[in-house]
């Protein structure tokens, strides 16, 4: 090997300059598509089009695929497996839309027209309390201050309405746009997931086929781990959020709190985002506890509190485990910055989107450390090449 020279010692020999090589390429490779982004706006066009129909079919692909590999394994074929599982899934759905959707949407219309009074009763209890506190001064400035901004607020509102008008047809366009994509996507989704029934399995297989022989060991055990990762996730958050919802609902019912049958449904949707998800679950249910009576918001404390617990020590390490593995403040720092990138999309397909990622990156650590274990230190400082592992990329 060549001796190196001073400045390559100092910058940290060859290793260092390959890796500031490799960052100044990727740097010269994002300034490159920073400029020719628009080449590629019918592909993101096209992504966009199609990732709401794909990632609804991929969760009720996880979901369905366990009752029809089930009764595949009672004989009956795949294809008719699927047309049964369709078909119960169906009258489920309907029953569950004739019986239990019209009580809550009149619990919703009702907590809609009756939510203005429980905020104002809201506002006017804090309003007593904060006067009556020995912040009174603090409060009477801060009072005085939003007065102030809303003075402000109702008058720029009233010096843009015109700017406002003019911008509402392009509003109602967009408006209309996104509700029919979401349509579509919607009726195209039984037809995606019917194919990724019935020949799903066969994906995993044709993609192996596609790469060289050495590499298909490892990317195939990369592939099954992912595929463990979405399953044990989909499978265990939608369990998980259904018996959040079903114990809300027994603990509302049994503290007698009004609206027990939506706000149970509300934890139940919104438990499907860890951390965060619980914490806009409550809000609704503190608002009319708090309206309704002190004592309550003890009985809902203590009804939240024991549902939490059950679901931390009980119910998720049961169904769901330790699939993911992630840190819970790295949860949380994901979701935050999925939530600021995607909106609510990011939130619901954040943390499994970082778990594949996690995935991935762990995949092709182990082979840089697989290519680098192939060399042995020797005292003087040099290399010796031991004989190369055929498996390795």
């Amino acid at each position: 090997m060549n001796e190196q020279s001073p400045l390559v010692r100092f910058l940290g020999g060859r290793t260092a300059l390959f890796v500031l090589s490799l960052a100044l390429l990727i740097g010269l490779i994002i300034m490159v598509y920073s400029h020719v982004s628009f080449i590629f706006d019918p592909v993101i066009g096209f992504i966009g089009t199609v990732a709401l129909p794909v990632i609804l079919s991929i969760v009720g692909y996880y979901l369905l695929s366990p009752l029809v590999n089930m009764l595949q394994r009672y004989k009956i074929q795949r294809g008719w497996g699927i047309l049964i599982v369709f078909v119960v899934i169906s009258g489920l759905i309907t029953f569950l839309v004739v019986t239990i959707l019209p009580f809550l949407r009149d619990q919703t219309e009702a907590l809609i027209a009756s939510f203005p009074s429980y905020a104002r009763q809201l506002g006017m209890d804090i309003d007593m309390w904060a006067r009556k506190s020995p912040f009174e001064a603090q409060y009477m400035e801060i009072s005085k201050n939003m007065q102030t901004n809303a003075e402000q607020f109702l008058g720029s509102i009233t010096q843009n309405f015109s700017d406002f008008a003019g911008h509402t047809l392009d509003s109602v366009t967009n408006v209309i746009a996104t509700l029919t994509n979401f349509i579509v996507s919607l009726v195209t989704v039984p037809f995606i997931l019917f194919y990724l029934l019935k020949d799903g399995h066969k994906l995993y297989n044709g993609f192996l086929h596609v790469l060289p022989p050495r590499m298909r060991g490892r990317t195939g055990a990369m592939l099954i781990e992912m595929d463990e990762q979405l399953r044990s996730y989909i499978q265990g958050q939608m369990l998980v959020s259904l018996c959040i919802g079903i114990m809300m609902y027994i603990g509302f019912l049994i503290i007698d709190l009004e609206y027990a049958l939506l706000l149970a449904a509300i934890a139940s949707v919104t438990s499907v985002v860890p951390y965060l998800g619980p914490v806009i679950a409550i809000t609704p249910a503190i608002i009319i506890a708090i309206v309704t009576s002190p004592f309550m918001v003890l009985k809902l404390a203590i009804v939240w509190t024991v549902v939490q617990l059950l679901e931390g020590k009980f119910i998720s390490p049961q169904i769901m485990g330790k699939s993911l593995q992630i840190h819970p403040v790295t949860i949380i720092f994901v979701l935050l910055t999925a939530a600021h990138l995607y909106g609510v999309i990011g939130v619901l397909i954040g943390l499994p989107a970082y778990a594949l990622l996690k995935v991935f990156v762990q995949y092709m650590f182990g082979l840089f450390k697989a290519r680098y274990n192939r060399f042995s230190e020797k005292p003087d400082g040099q290399y010796a090449v031991v004989e190369a592992d055929d498996d390795l990329v």
